[in-house]
């Protein structure tokens, strides 16, 4: 037998809020100078030209451009910005 009460709804209760991780702006949306492209933890992304990478691994542009996603090499994507011409 239980040899404790069921006092469960004065010791739940404790659930931490959702981040909103994820892609913000996807490939050819055209984007503002200090736009978030990316929220993450970790660098399941890194930073290409004209991004640069937050203390919590976000990704923001620094020009006003269009967004790109490339391969960096065999394994990993980074993201860039690049300016808009004509």
């Amino acid at each position: 037998m239980a040899h404790k009460k069921g006092v469960g709804s004065s010791r739940n209760g404790r659930d931490s809020g959702p981040k909103y991780l994820g892609v913000k702006r996807f490939g050819g949306e055209l984007v503002t100078a200090g736009s978030v492209l990316v929220r993450q933890r970790g660098t399941k992304f890194h930073a290409g030209r004209n991004v640069r990478r937050a203390a919590d691994d976000t990704l923001f542009t620094i020009i006003a451009g269009r967004v790109k996603f490339e391969h960096k090499n065999k394994k990993r994507y980074q993201v860039s910005v690049y300016p808009v011409t004509g």
